[in-house]
């Protein structure tokens, strides 16, 4: 068995070509969308991060405020540019780029920006409104997985699936939405006994770990769709992900390629999420 590759590159482009569509019947009834991003400090991975988000604003035709503040900015100053934000009515979504710098409570950070403004659903209001299962903006990660999901005709009703990772921005929330999903769901984590043991019974395996092909595919359930998150650079200065690509391959029955899986997608369903905002 050879896995068919779940294309995220070729999906978010022809939804981010329907959001341009959007954009522009928005801004032709005098409400341009538009999103902030805030970066704090210069830790190169976050700049290419919100260069690449920014870059999709403004190819969508959205409004881009991008935010750059030094590592030493204290927590006030940040929180008070934040709300400024809030009360812009240019910008209709607001993304802090984490992590952020050690002295800056991130809780705080998050909690400042306005719900209704929190493209990237981490307020604790859209937290809660997911756990009760009455989501408005879904962390776009998570999102974005669930559409590639949706787009390859894969269902979710009564499947076994494993998340790896319980992190707030990915795992917690992934696991979430599988479960409104109707699958029956289990949450790995670094301190899972016999990990194996529980990837090996995953129809839907989610690796969002932080660890460079720690997924091998001995620990893969023949047949298995396996979508992975993590985006890891080696030694060398190549890209990989979490799942040892070459083997899970054949393997595995869908599988997301490391770049180009996941990746995209997180960017198109920034947009998503920004166009919702900006239509409330």
């Amino acid at each position: 068995m050879t896995a068919s590759i779940l294309d995220g590159k070729a999906i978010s482009e022809r939804l981010r070509a329907q959001y341009r569509g959007q954009v522009a019947e928005l801004a032709a009834r005098g409400k341009r969308p538009g999103l902030a991003v805030v970066l704090v400090g210069e830790n190169p991975a976050s700049q290419v991060y919100v260069r690449n988000k920014v870059a999709a604003c403004e190819a969508a035709g959205l409004y881009s405020d991008n935010i750059v503040l030094p590592a030493d900015t204290p927590q006030a100053q940040v929180v008070a540019r934040i709300q400024a934000l809030n009360a812009d009515p240019r910008v209709h979504g607001i993304l802090v780029q984490l992590p952020l710098p050690p002295h800056i409570d991130e809780a705080a950070v998050l909690a400042s920006i306005s719900a209704a403004k929190d493209v990237d659903g981490f307020h604790i209001d859209n937290v809660g409104a997911l756990a009760q299962g009455n989501p408005r903006f879904v962390p776009c990660t998570p999102k974005g997985v669930m559409v590639l999901l949706q787009e390859a005709g894969i269902s979710l009703r009564g499947q076994e699936a494993v998340v790896l990772g319980r992190s707030n921005i990915v795992g917690k929330p992934m696991a979430r939405l599988l479960l409104a999903a109707d699958a029956t769901v289990t949450v790995c984590h670094s301190r899972t006994r016999d990990l194996a043991f529980h990837t090996r019974r995953a129809d839907i395996l989610v690796a969002a770990i932080g660890r460079p092909n720690m997924v091998t595919a001995d620990m893969v359930k023949p047949g298995a769709v396996v979508i992975d998150v993590g985006i890891n650079r080696l030694p060398n200065g190549k890209l990989c992900g979490d799942v040892d690509f070459a083997s899970v391959r054949e393997v595995a029955s869908w599988l997301t390629p490391v770049p180009g899986g996941v990746g995209p997608m997180t960017i198109a369903m920034l947009l998503a999420n920004t166009l919702e905002a900006a239509s409330a």
